[in-house]
C-alpha cells in the first residue's frame, strides 16, 4: 500500500483518528475530512510516515461539497484509492410524531453522508481500476431493538448501499463493505455508562486495523461484506 492515498471521513473522531494512525505507515497520502472549520492543511510525508492533507469545514451530507473534497484530493495527489466513512452518530427514542426529526437528522448524518462521498470518489476509482470503501453500520441496521427505529434504519441504509456498491463496482476492481463495531471503548462512552462491564468492548484502534485490511490490495477479495467488530473472543 506504500503508494495509496486513503481519504478518511469524521477523521477527528475517536473511531476517524484510530484510522489514520493505523493507515500511517502503509500509505503515501491520508487526507483527513472533518466537519471542523479548521482549514486546510498539508504535511508532506517524513520518517517513512504518509503525507496529511487535511479539509476542514466539509459537510459529507453536501454532494457539492464531496465533489469539492475529490477535487482538490486529486489536484494534491492524482489518485484516490481508498475511503473509509466515518462519520456518524447515534441515538435512542421510541417510533412518534414527535421524533420525526431525528429520522432525518440520522438519515442524513449516517446514510446520507456515506452516499455523497462514495458517489463522490466512484470515478477515480473506477477510472484506476482500483478502489477501497469502507463503511461504517452497526448490528441494529441487520435487527433494530426498541428505540431503535431512526439509527437502525439509517444502519440499514448504509448496509444496502454498501451492497450495492459491492455489486455494482467488482468489474472496476472496486471493494466495498461495512464494518459493525461492537460498543467502542471510548471516554465519552465511559462516561455514559461509567458502571457498564467494559470487557467486551472493542478499541478503536483494534477496529481501525480491521479496515487497514479491507482497505490493502489483499483486502479486495471481501466485498459486499459486514463484518462484525465487537470485541475480543474470550
Amino acid at each position: 500500500m506504500s503508494e495509496r492515498v486513503v481519504m478518511v471521513t469524521g477523521a477527528s473522531g475517536n473511531l476517524g483518528s484510530a484510522v489514520v494512525d493505523v493507515l500511517m505507515d502503509s500509505s503515501a497520502g491520508i487526507v483527513r475530512v472533518v466537519h471542523d472549520d479548521v482549514g486546510e492543511t498539508f504535511e508532506p510525508a517524513a520518517d517513512g510516515k504518509a503525507a496529511v492533507f487535511t479539509l476542514g469545514g466539509i459537510d459529507t451530507s453536501d454532494p457539492q461539497a464531496c465533489a469539492l473534497v475529490v477535487e482538490k484530493v486529486l489536484e494534491r495527489f492524482g489518485r484516490i484509492d481508498g475511503l473509509v466513512n466515518t462519520v456518524g452518530g447515534f441515538g435512542m427514542a421510541p417510533v412518534g410524531l414527535n421524533d420525526v426529526a431525528m429520522w432525518d437528522r440520522f438519515m442524513s448524518m449516517n446514510a446520507k453522508t456515506a452516499y455523497c462521498i462514495s458517489a463522490a470518489a466512484l470515478k477515480p476509482m473506477q477510472d484506476a481500476g482500483y478502489g477501497r470503501i469502507v463503511n461504517i453500520a452497526a448490528a441494529p441496521g441487520i435487527k433494530a431493538g426498541a428505540q431503535q427505529a431512526a439509527y437502525a434504519a439509517s444502519k440499514a441504509a448504509v448496509l444496502r448501499l454498501t451492497e450495492a456498491l459491492a455489486a455494482e463496482n467488482r468489474k472496476h476492481g472496486i471493494s466495498a463493505n461495512c464494518v459493525l463495531p461492537g460498543t467502542i471503548d471510548t471516554p465519552q462512552n465511559r462516561k455514559a455508562m461509567p458502571d457498564s462491564d467494559r470487557d467486551g468492548w472493542v478499541t478503536p484502534e483494534a477496529i481501525a486495523e480491521v479496515i487497514a485490511f479491507l482497505m490493502s490490495p489483499e483486502g479486495g477479495v471481501v466485498t459486499g461484506g459486514a463484518i462484525p467488530a465487537t470485541g475480543k473472543a474470550a
